[in-house]
């Protein structure tokens, strides 16, 4: 049963730091991108980063470029996201999800077919 398991969400103010994490079970990670995703209220669901495979490679959304660095760690089957100078507007549930293929370098939203449950980030002073 594949299952993906966020956590590290909170309460921080602006300029402040979180950790997110994301384990995952049921399936061999390596072969798998992995993106993380947020939705905030009232908004349609949006790709924040993707991480290829083995880690190489990262994709970040202009809006959290320079802010947000995503890791992975196949051993321990974690991926994590340090969110930096974080702002209101970053705000959300933040989801972990695999992709549906393995050996991709990344994937469009359509092809992340394996979510968590998601966790809620709240920056606000």
């Amino acid at each position: 049963q594949v299952q993906l398991v966020e956590s590290g969400g909170g309460l921080v103010q602006p300029g402040g730091s979180l950790r997110l994490s994301c384990v995952v079970s049921g399936f061999t990670l390596d072969y798998y991108a992995v993106g993380w995703f947020r939705q905030a209220p009232g908004k349609e669901r949006e790709g924040v980063s993707c991480i290829s495979p083995n880690g190489g490679s990262t994709y970040y959304v202009d809006s959290v470029k320079g802010r947000f660095t995503m890791s992975r760690d196949n051993a321990q089957k974690t991926v994590s996201l340090q969110m930096n100078s974080l702002k209101p507007e970053d705000t959300a549930v933040y989801y972990c999800a695999a992709d549906k293929a393995p050996g991709r370098t990344f994937a469009k939203k359509s092809d992340f077919d394996s979510w968590g449950q998601g966790t809620q980030v709240t920056v606000s002073s």
